[in-house]
This record gives C-alpha cells, sequence and structure tokens, in this order.
C-alpha cells in the first residue's frame, strides 16, 4: 500500500514530468516567428542580433525623426553600412546562410524611435537545456516520494 506522501509526491512529479515535456516539445522547432515591438530613447544606441536559419525571412520597420542605422546580414546577405535616415525605415530580407544579423541604430533625433521587427529565429539552447532540467526534477520528486513506501528493516 503507497502512503499519502508518495501519492502526493508521484502526482506532484508526474504534473512536474508533463509541464516539462511539453516545453521540450514547444521548443524542438527548427525556427520560431518573433514580432517585437519597442522604443530607443533620444541619443541612446541599440544593437540587435537576430540569429536565424538559412532561407527565413526578416521584416524591420522605424519610425523616427532621425536616426542612425547599420545592418550586417550573415554571408553574402543584406549589407548596409552606416547611415542616416529621416521619418522612415522599411527593410525586409531573407538569410541566405544561418548566422547572425547585427543592427545597431542609433536615435539621433529629438524624439523616440519606434521600431517592429517580425523575425524567424533559431531557438535558444539554453531553453531546451531549462526543459530538460524541469523534466528531470520531476523524476527526482518521483524518486523521492517512492522512497517514503519502502519497509523499513526491524530496528530502524
Amino acid at each position: 500500500m503507497l502512503s499519502k506522501i508518495t501519492i502526493i509526491g508521484f502526482i506532484v512529479g508526474s504534473a512536474i514530468i508533463a509541464l516539462g515535456g511539453y516545453s521540450l516539445i514547444i521548443h524542438m522547432v527548427p525556427a520560431i516567428d518573433v514580432e517585437e515591438h519597442f522604443f530607443i530613447q533620444v541619443g541612446e544606441l541599440t544593437t540587435l542580433t537576430i540569429p536565424a536559419p538559412a532561407h527565413s525571412p526578416q521584416s524591420l520597420t522605424i519610425i523616427g525623426s532621425t536616426f542612425n542605422l547599420e545592418l550586417q546580414s550573415p554571408g553574402d546577405g543584406l549589407q548596409i553600412p552606416e547611415t542616416s535616415y529621416k521619418d522612415k525605415f522599411t527593410q525586409d530580407w531573407v538569410h541566405l546562410v544561418n548566422g547572425d544579423t547585427k543592427i545597431k541604430i542609433q536615435n539621433t533625433g529629438d524624439d523616440e524611435l519606434e521600431i517592429t521587427a517580425i523575425t524567424t529565429q533559431t531557438p535558444n539552447p539554453l531553453g531546451l537545456t531549462f526543459d530538460l532540467m524541469v523534466v528531470i526534477s520531476g523524476m527526482v520528486v518521483i524518486g523521492f516520494s517512492m522512497g517514503f513506501t519502502i519497509r523499513k528493516p526491524k530496528g530502524f
């Protein structure tokens, strides 16, 4: 007969394993679509790095009074040397090879910049590691809870 502590531990451990397994399956996709909206204050310099697989579409829109932009795509992809822009900048491109696109944006205007980026990115490998840690934690909880069902030998 299993004790109450063992049953509770088994249920909790199973729930932890189920959540970790579900998250692991979700994060095993080769690429994920990410849409980001953020703002850059006056005078700030921001660097963006977009890790992406080959043949993945990217899109960037910047709205503001004046700003400097430099973009470097991996391989023989899109290359924009540091250039000043006014009002609005929109660019769509495709990663030709696996790698990181590096974007540097500096707000040189008198109001904040609004940036909208729609990118296809490779998932973070640390996310998979965290998901595996959650699954292992669930196994440890079940293991400890099963220890409460073992009969104790005489003398203990």
